[in-house]
């Protein structure tokens, strides 16, 4: 038997502006993602710069609004002067984050000519770790002044005549974790000053630009929160976003806690939207901070609990050094990604796709602060990939369907209906996840614009038992009529879309009825539902 919900939106009641780049993605040459997929002079489709033009298309087909790059912990090593100019003069090096070869065939001009080429805005990570704040200015230079410079005119040189025009910076990547090359995480003041400086120096190069500065990479870390605070208060005036990361993992199966995740990226935004405004307080600064949350994702995962109490501290630091002798560098082939690439997880595309929609619904919940989202795995989410071909997972509709519809103001929505808890659980010694009590099966979100006359309601049944019978009461919205409801789900959960059987989950349009401000449906269990609306 269906259970069942209401969910009512009002014009009255918005939450904030809701930014494009909430819905970009995340670039690092990790594996194959740079050399195989995004650049491979021997396939078919390659251009004149060696890059693949089917995965090129599709991302520029799905309108992908942003993309933070080229890392990532890749970039704490990462020396960008040695990634200009004639290939066969670039210098290669070991790229200590991820144990490879890094040949620089693929370096900071090929990164932002890329970005062009799919349409989509680049916002660049510097090296913070080894480089310092003359590399800095240099990178400003090169990338965004016109001309007339030592730096700007070798970017003339190296054939891009016109400025670059890199908005968005940010101040360095996870500069509080351990495993970080030349890692802050002992000094959070001195990163602040150097944050401080760095984005001042910057923004004297190119006024028009905007900074972030990294918080704390993961709230489970034993100098969380206050590691930002010590941070904060040494650059609050000069930075424009606090830069977040979270990866959130539940037991396979476990489908309330995997989805039900969305709660734990809302207390860690709330508490770093709450040290934002205290500095802002103590600053007495008329400044708001926003928050970039560049580094997302959901996954399942064997959960090792706590294995040995006490050792949490020992335990992150074991796991990220990678004091290994056996360990060995790789060589990454992009013609060859079967022996080099990551193979995609053995869970159905359902999974992942209801995973990091609920964490976008969560940023679109506080759509007043978090101005820029960027999906780990959003490329291969767009566009997957493997030597020869590409094609769409079924996680390519709620994101495509949100940077299509999830414009305008974000509303708040008041749900009515059925609840579930999640009992507290550890996926390893220095992951562990309170309790949640009194979560909503029903998740929403929505997105009004005014201008253009849209009333969009996004809504997941986390429920993994029972559909549910919803009604929306959208009565407020004078002379709306419903349009449509389309829905994503598969009975499945091991299934999954590949190229050789593309369209195995793909969205329908369901069955709703409309009448006097309110629509009637029904809403899988498990499923993603887009419930769209239009002023007549």
């Amino acid at each position: 038997m269906a259970r069942k919900a209401k969910v009512t939106v009002h014009p009255g009641f918005p939450i904030g502006v809701i930014s494009p780049r909430l819905y970009g993605a995340f670039l690092e040459p990790i594996g194959t993602m740079v050399n195989g997929s995004m650049y491979n002079p021997k396939h078919p489709t390659a251009d004149e710069q060696g890059f693949r033009k089917d995965f090129m298309g599709a991302l520029k087909d799905a309108k992908l609004p942003a993309l933070r790059l080229p890392g990532g912990n890749f970039v704490s090593g990462w020396e960008w002067k040695d990634s200009i100019g004639p290939k066969e003069q670039r210098k290669g090096h070991l790229d200590l984050a991820w144990f490879q070869y890094y040949t620089n065939e693929v370096g900071h001009d090929e990164y932002l000519q890329w970005a062009q080429k799919i349409e989509t805005e680049p916002m660049y990570t510097i090296n913070l770790g080894t480089d310092r704040i003359k590399d800095a200015i240099h990178i400003a230079e090169y990338t965004n002044h016109p001309g007339g410079t030592y730096w700007s005119d070798l970017r003339k040189q190296n054939g891009h005549e016109v400025p670059y025009g890199v908005k968005t910076w940010y101040l360095g990547n996870e500069m509080d974790g351990p495993w970080q090359i030349a890692s802050w995480e002992k000094d959070p003041r001195g990163y602040g000053v150097l944050a401080n400086e760095t984005s001042k120096a910057m923004k004297w190069v190119d006024g028009r630009i905007e900074t972030a500065v990294c918080g704390s990479s993961s709230p489970f870390l034993a100098h969380y929160p206050q590691w930002d605070l010590d941070v904060l208060q040494e650059c609050y005036n000069s930075v424009d976003y606090l830069s977040l990361h979270h990866y959130h993992s539940a037991a396979p199966g476990d489908f309330g806690a995997l989805l039900g995740g969305a709660a734990y990226y809302e207390d860690y935004i709330n508490t770093e939207i709450a040290l934002c405004d205290f500095v802002q307080a103590k600053m007495r600064s008329p400044r708001k901070l926003m928050i970039s949350f560049d580094e997302y994702g959901s996954m399942t995962r064997p959960l090792a609990g706590v294995e040995h109490p006490g050792w949490g501290p020992y335990n992150l630091y074991n796991s990220h050094y990678h004091f290994r002798p056996e360990r060995e560098y790789v060589r990454h082939d992009p013609d060859n990604m079967e022996l080099t690439g990551r193979r995609r997880a053995e869970v159905g595309d359902m999974v992942g796709a209801l995973g990091n929609a609920s964490v976008l619904l969560a940023f679109l919940r506080h759509a007043d602060r978090v101005k820029i989202g960027c999906m780990t795995g959003g490329l291969q989410t767009l566009c997957a990939t493997n030597r020869e071909h590409v094609w769409k997972t079924a996680g390519y509709y709620p994101f495509e369907q949100l940077i299509q519809y999830g414009k305008g103001v974000s509303l708040r929505t008041a749900v009515e209906g059925d609840t579930f808890d999640i009992p507290a659980y550890a996926v390893d010694d220095n992951s562990q996840y309170p309790a949640k009590e009194g979560l909503p099966f029903i998740d929403t979100a929505a997105a009004y614009d005014e201008a253009a006359g849209t009333l969009n309601l996004f809504v997941i049944n986390r429920n993994m038992e029972d559909d549910t019978e919803i009604e929306l009461d959208t009565t407020a919205f004078e002379g709306f009529k419903f349009v449509e409801q389309l829905e994503l789900h598969s009975d499945d959960l091991d299934a999954k879309n590949t190229y050789e059987d593309p369209e195995r989950i793909v969205p329908v349009k369901a069955t709703a009825e409309a009448s006097q401000g309110k629509v009637h449906g029904l809403v899988k269990k498990l499923s993603w539902n887009v419930f769209r609306f239009e002023r007549a």
